[in-house]
C-alpha cells in the first residue's frame, strides 16, 4: 500500500507487498523487493536497491549523495539485501566512482537510530549497528559483528566476522575477528567470549581462538612472527583460527592490538 501523499516515481520498480508512508519520496531508477516496509518522511534516491522483507523507519535517508569532496555527481548505487532493519533517522549514501561506484549491505542488519553508512562501504550479514555508530568511507565490516552506540570507524577500516566494538570507541585500525574492542582509542581487550557463546561456537573453538590471542597479542612477538607461530602449530587446523590469520596478514591500514 502507498500512502495517497507518498510521492512514488512511475520509473521506481514497487514490488508486491511493498508499504510506502506518508511524505515519503521514492525516485526513479529505485527498486523496491517484496514486503519492504517504508515509515513516513523517508527519502529513497535514485540508485537505490532495496530487497525483500525490509523495515525502514521514519526520517531515514537512503541512498543519498556520498559526502565526498571528489563526487561530482556521477551516477552511483546503494544495493540492500533482505529482512534489514533500518531504524529512524539512518543515513545510508551511495558508493563513489573511485571507490568502485557503490555501497553494498547484506542481509539481516539491524541499523539502530542516527547510524550512519558511508560511501563504499561493505556490510555483511547480521551486522549490528547501535544508535549513533559511524562509519566513515570504504569499511568492510564482516559477518555477526557489533559496533556500540556513538562509536566512530575511520575510512578503509576492516571490522572483523564476529568482533565486538564497544560504545562510544573511536577505531583508527583493523579489528580482528573474534576479538572485543574499546577505548577512546581502539585496543584490544581479549576475545568475544558473550558473543561467540551466543551464536554457539564450540568450547573447543573458543579455546583455540583465546590461545591465538595470546600468541599473537599478548606474547611480545612482533605481528609476523606471531602469525608465522600459530601457522606452524595445530591451532591452524581450526577454521576460525584461519580466518583470523587471513584477516592479519591482509590488513592495509594495520591491526589494533
Amino acid at each position: 500500500m502507498i500512502h495517497p501523499t507518498a510521492m512514488v516515481d512511475a520509473k521506481a520498480e514497487i514490488n508486491d507487498g511493498v508499504e510506502i508512508g506518508p511524505y515519503s519520496i521514492v525516485e526513479k531508477g529505485v527498486f523496491i523487493g517484496e514486503g519492504t516496509q517504508i515509515g513516513p518522511h523517508v527519502v529513497v534516491r535514485e540508485g537505490t536497491t532495496i530487497g525483500k522483507g525490509c523495515q525502514i523507519f521514519q526520517f531515514s535517508s537512503i541512498g543519498e549523495a556520498p559526502q565526498a569532496v571528489a563526487y561530482r555527481g556521477e551516477k552511483t548505487s546503494l544495493i540492500i539485501g533482505d529482512q534489514n532493519i533500518i531504524r529512524e533517522s539512518v543515513t545510508l549514501h551511495r558508493g563513489t566512482v573511485k571507490g568502485g561506484g557503490k555501497t553494498v549491505i547484506g542481509n539481516r542488519n539491524f541499523f539502530m537510530a542516527y547510524s550512519h553508512v558511508a560511501h563504499d562501504c561493505q556490510i555483511g550479514n547480521q551486522v549490528v549497528l547501535a544508535n549513533g555508530a559511524t562509519l566513515a568511507g570504504h569499511i568492510l565490516i564482516e559477518d555477526y559483528a557489533v559496533i556500540g552506540g556513538l562509536a566512530a570507524v575511520h575510512q578503509f577500516c576492516r571490522i572483523g566476522a564476529h568482533a565486538f566494538v564497544s560504545g562510544v570507541t573511536g577505531v583508527a585500525l583493523d579489528i580482528p575477528p573474534y576479538m572485543l574492542a574499546a577505548g577512546s582509542r581502539a585496543k584490544l581487550y581479549g576475545l568475544n567470549t558473550v558473543g561467540l557463546k551466543r551464536q554457539n561456537f564450540r568450547e573447543e573453538t573458543i579455546r583455540a581462538l583465546k590461545t591465538t590471542y595470546r600468541i599473537i597479542f599478548r606474547s611480545g612477538l612482533t605481528l609476523e612472527k606471531a602469525i608465522h607461530k600459530v601457522a606452524e602449530s595445530d591451532l591452524a587446523q581450526v577454521p576460525e583460527v584461519q580466518h583470523l590469520i587471513q584477516f592479519l596478514q591482509q590488513t592495509k591500514r594495520g591491526i589494533c592490538r
